[in-house]
């Protein structure tokens, strides 16, 4: 549950029959079964807050973790660029606080099938505990604790996320894991990481569309007259690299760009002669 003050401070609370919730004051979890959403309470203190059920975006900030994790601002691109649907056979790599396991669950359905791998045990622990707090029962959802760079268990998945130090490292197990057609998409934190990926991705032969980008979000103050932008903005967080896996052998007809080609950057960084006027 989720308790808002005036000043819009917010805390996630777990309700738990015959316990109480302490902020600045306390209530019983008792008294708050079977309110609506939005209903204000008071606290023993006096103090009212608004109370409702976390949306995702919420709940994310505030989840319980020891690892960084992938926030709102990013989750949204990267399950659309990444084409996650119901029914999607789904692989994670890196699962860390269970954050966007609990995405790619809400985007694949009760048909769909999400399968994570993550090396620590700790951060394994971690996230079933939050998927299972925060998400519910999730009979569809498997974790492997192992190395994935050792290799994936499964083939002819839809789409494939890593969210790991050195992505390139795991290309061809990534592709053999990927149906053709299929998404792969890694996320990074520095520049570094992103060149390094990126050219992986363009000297691999089974990997094509490649498009690579950041989310920068600024929220706006509106108060009568008063419409700016707020002071503080959420920039840079990581890199979203997003890749299609090829069938057969492009580089045997001819397809696959060459370095050359590659150096001069997509068409789409190029003038358009199409729209000059005759």
């Amino acid at each position: 549950m989720l308790f808002i003050d005036r000043k819009g401070r917010r805390y996630l609370k777990i309700l738990e029959p015959g316990k109480k919730i302490t902020i600045r004051g306390e209530i019983r979890a008792d008294e708050l079964w079977g309110l609506d959403e939005g209903s204000r309470v008071k606290l023993s203190s006096g103090e009212p807050f608004l109370v409702m059920r976390p949306t995702y975006a919420d709940l994310i900030p505030l989840l319980p973790r020891a690892a960084q994790v992938i926030y709102p601002k990013d989750t949204g691109p990267m399950l659309v660029w990444g084409d996650v649907f119901p029914g999607a056979t789904v692989i994670e790599g890196g699962v860390g606080a269970g954050a966007f396991t609990i995405a790619l669950l809400r985007a694949v359905g009760p048909e769909g099938r999400v399968i994570s791998y993550e090396l620590r045990e700790d951060f394994a622990a971690r996230a079933r505990r939050n998927v299972a707090t925060f998400f519910g029962a999730a009979p569809n959802w498997e974790l492997k604790v192992r190395d994935l760079y050792e290799g994936f268990d499964e083939t002819g998945v839809d789409r494939l996320f890593i969210d790991l130090p050195e992505p390139g490292r795991a290309l061809d197990i990534v592709e053999r894991a990927l149906r053709p057609g299929g998404v792969f998409v890694s996320y990074v934190p520095t520049a570094i990481q992103l060149k390094e990926v990126v050219e992986s991705l363009q000297q691999h032969p089974r990997f094509a569309e490649i498009e690579s980008f950041e989310v920068l979000m600024r929220n706006w103050h509106v108060k009568g007259m008063s419409v700016r932008p707020v002071h503080r903005m959420i920039a840079h967080s990581a890199f979203i690299i997003v890749a299609r896996r090829l069938a057969g052998d492009p580089e045997a007809v001819g397809w696959k760009p060459t370095p050359d080609e590659i150096a001069e950057g997509p068409a789409g960084d190029q003038p358009d002669d199409s729209l000059e006027e005759n």
